[in-house]
């Protein structure tokens, strides 16, 4: 990114989200209109844009909207990190927190006269960003009740999301008794994320989940301990995204046997927006689902892995983390820089970030970076200790539980 770049580039015309997007981005429309006079009369602006950058609304002080025209800080033009650099819309998708950009830190020159502040509004199941809301001023400070009014905003619209995914797990359920009714093979239920709604009895001790136990909430669904089946799962919601009458099929090793088991998923709609897949076990039915080592679709992967030491927030590569560790319920992460807070709360929301960026659950305080793993150590009573590299060589402990899987991982 040129930091001498002094506006921001159009953005695509291609809209890649669905319906229920636009019910959050009118969501916050509503709730940035009712903001606009307050901010407008310190000479402030908000604005949304959707999970890509592009800008769709903005609200606020004339003159300041006039300036920011200018910067192309306007209606159709991106405003992605990958775009512009460092900037509050651009920063708080990449982000799972609220960011607070001022003057210089933004990237680029000619936006050091702006100060930012933005929130993005994820999906509860996949973490992905819909939207994004973001006030700014131009060489003036942000009003007072901007972080609180920021952080309620955010907090009523994922409310929504969280009443409409509770509705789509009650769809889920219905669609497991359904094909329960003409199956004698074990099912799953699973979300676009990979996570369980319901299983029968077989399947939850296939994927090391209780069975017969509905969990329709998504924050109580359960996470199979088996990363290949998290990540087919997220690859047929992918599928069935874009083709309603796609079903596919792929192997997996459970957690009871060394001999891959067939899997089919089918995909599950509630008006026209799809909710999951019913997965049956022992079954090869539907397109073929790329091994590992093949070419997969690309889809959004965390680029970064946002951290903070004391009041600066830190923007780290992925192959700058060694492993992330828990401790009550901060994370802090093993860097090149050091030991660094994760801004994500909770290491069972930073794995969910990072499964797909060669990051494994190891043990229930650790995640490892695979590729930082420098060996491995069996201690007396056959448990695994990861060896990680630099000059430290520090220890990660592996659980029995997690052992077969990070033996796979690293083919040993």
């Amino acid at each position: 990114m040129d930091p001498r770049l002094t506006k921001a580039p159009s953005a695509v015309a291609e809209v890649d989200h669905g319906l229920e997007h636009d019910v959050v981005i009118a969501e916050l429309g509503f709730r940035a209109a009712a903001m606009a006079h307050e901010v407008g009369t310190v000479g402030g602006i908000v604005t949304i844009a959707d999970g890509t950058g592009r800008v769709l609304a903005q609200w606020g002080d004339e003159g300041t909207r006039a300036v920011a025209a200018e910067a192309n800080l306007a209606r159709w033009f991106c405003w992605s990190e990958a775009a512009t650099g460092t900037n509050g819309m651009g920063t708080a998708l990449m982000s799972h927190t609220p960011v607070l950009v001022r003057g210089a830190e933004h990237w680029c020159q000619a936006f050091h006269d702006w100060t930012c502040a933005g929130v993005a509004i994820r999906d509860v199941i996949t973490r992905k960003p819909i939207a994004v809301l973001n006030v700014s001023c131009w060489r003036s400070e942000l009003p007072g009740t901007v972080a609180t009014w920021l952080g309620n905003a955010a907090t009523m619209t994922q409310r929504i999301l969280r009443r409409r995914a509770k509705d789509d797990g009650g769809e889920l359920m219905a669609a497991f008794n359904h094909s329960r009714s003409g199956s004698s093979a074990p099912l799953a239920a699973v979300d676009p994320a990979g996570r369980v709604v319901l299983a029968d009895d077989i399947a939850g001790v296939l994927l090391g989940i209780p069975g017969s136990t509905p969990a329709p909430d998504p924050a109580v669904r359960w996470k199979p301990e088996l990363p290949e089946f998290i990540q087919a799962a997220k690859y047929a919601a992918d599928q069935a995204a874009r083709n309603p009458d796609w079903a596919g099929s792929t192997q997996i090793y459970t957690r009871l046997t060394n001999e891959p088991t067939p899997i089919s998923f089918r995909p599950v709609f509630l008006s026209g927006h799809l909710v999951g897949n019913v997965v049956s076990f022992g079954v090869s039915d539907g397109d073929p689902l790329p091994r590992a080592g093949e070419d997969v679709p690309s889809r959004a992967q965390p680029r970064r892995i946002v951290a903070a030491r004391e009041n600066r927030t830190v923007l780290l590569r992925t192959p700058e983390v060694s492993f992330a560790q828990s401790d009550g319920n901060d994370v802090w992460l093993s860097t090149d820089e050091g030991l660094l807070r994760s801004a994500s709360l909770g290491l069972d929301r930073l794995e969910a970030e990072l499964t797909e960026s060669g990051f494994l659950r190891v043990h229930r305080q650790y995640v490892v970076n695979l590729s930082r793993v420098r060996g491995v150590e069996r201690r007396d009573k056959g448990e695994l200790v990861l060896v990680m590299d630099g000059p430290a060589e520090t220890m990660v402990p592996v659980s029995r539980r997690n052992a077969p899987t990070v033996r796979r991982a690293l083919e040993i």
